[in-house]
């Protein structure tokens, strides 16, 4: 089953914000999935009438350690600013040189946040996101697409990191609330730059907020 990034671009600015008046996507989902490209799909998408804002997980860590570590560091110098309707601003991870920079990036106020990342959906996130998203694809090919893009002898860090990711998404379950699931690895013909495969689950009880009896606007509109 389809579906297209114009079509999620609409569900999502039909959605009340939940970061102050910023509307947060999560863009779950382990290495190698798929997320940073569809990210950036439905960021193209959004940009057409709002001010949208990429961030990735990978710059908020500390290398190959500890996976979800990028969580209390947005949270404070990026998420918690902009839900007060302030610019936010972080400190980038540099993987040559294994620390994070001294310069500070800003983030001024977008219409939507996307977070990529491993854990953006995750349920310390939950109650922020306007939409939920997780990209899934085979382990195999996961590994590959890593490997092929870091080079074998990063083949240690990368099992080490799965391993890491499989205890994380058993005990956090994110297919059970996210939004929309994402086949990674699709074989159905699509468009790929407008269009997406939905996940074997399709989309997920919380397809609509109004189903969502615990969902709140927080903010108007915005133009772009």
């Amino acid at each position: 089953m389809k579906g297209t990034f114009a079509e999620l671009a609409e569900t999502v600015l039909e959605r009340p914000a939940r970061l102050g008046a910023v509307r947060l996507v999560g863009v779950d989902g382990r290495a190698g999935a798929g997320k940073t490209t569809f990210a950036g799909r439905l960021a193209r998408e959004l940009g057409r009438s709002r001010r949208v804002t990429v961030l990735h997980t990978d710059d908020f860590l500390d290398g190959w350690s500890k996976l979800l570590i990028w969580q209390p560091r947005m949270r404070e110098w990026v998420l918690e600013p902009l839900r007060r309707g302030q610019a936010g601003a972080y400190r980038r991870y540099d993987w040559e040189a294994e620390r994070l920079v001294d310069e500070w990036t800003a983030v001024e106020v977008p219409d939507v946040l996307i977070v990529e990342g491993v854990g953006s959906a995750a349920v310390g996130m939950r109650g922020d996101l306007t939409l939920g998203v997780l990209v899934g694809a085979p382990r195999e090919l996961r590994l590959r697409r890593g490997l092929e893009r870091d080079g074998e002898r990063l083949r240690g860090e990368w099992e080490r990191w799965m391993a890491a990711e499989d205890g994380h998404f058993a005990e956090d379950r994110p297919e059970t609330g996210v939004d929309v699931l994402v086949d990674g690895a699709a074989e159905e013909a699509h468009d790929a730059e407008i269009e997406y495969i939905i996940g074997t689950s399709g989309w997920t009880g919380r397809a609509t907020l109004r189903d969502d009896p615990e969902s709140r606007p927080d903010g108007e509109e915005r133009s772009g």
